[in-house]
């Protein structure tokens, strides 16, 4: 195993510790991991952008073929609000698909803290779902 892979799966061990004080974790053929929070799908990657720079990549599906208008307006105005990560909404045929992704250098923490940070992530996606869908 070369020693990027050692480090992202290292990484990738950490944050399946960190999640699973908090939701059920599926690890993917691709070593990532999959988990759901409520009716959100989330998805953590681990990748070694350069040598010493290892990062997680956290990616929750918030809502799916949306329809409306204003849909694009008030992803814009909780985007504003300083989330943790980027609210993104795409136009398809059926709607308006929004996500909400978090990357950021992973190496070194605990379980305990990393856990917190990707709850606060997930949390606050949970949170953008019923919002825009009108669900809790």
């Amino acid at each position: 195993m070369s020693r990027e892979a050692a480090t992202t799966a290292t990484l990738l061990i950490t944050a399946r510790e960190a999640l699973e004080k908090f939701v059920e974790v599926r690890v993917d053929d691709d070593g990532a991991l999959s988990f759901r929070h409520g009716d959100v799908p989330c998805a953590v990657q681990g990748i070694e952008l350069v040598e010493g720079l290892a990062v997680l990549s956290l990616t929750c599906v918030v809502a799916w073929d949306l329809v409306g208008d204003e849909i694009p307006r008030q992803i814009a105005e909780r985007a504003g609000q300083g989330l943790f990560g980027t609210l993104g909404a795409i136009a398809t045929d059926d709607g308006w698909d929004v996500t909400l992704r978090y990357a950021f250098p992973a190496e070194g923490l605990a379980p305990d803290p990393l856990g917190t940070l990707l709850m606060l992530v997930v949390s606050t996606a949970s949170q953008v779902r019923a919002d825009l869908v009108g669900t809790s």
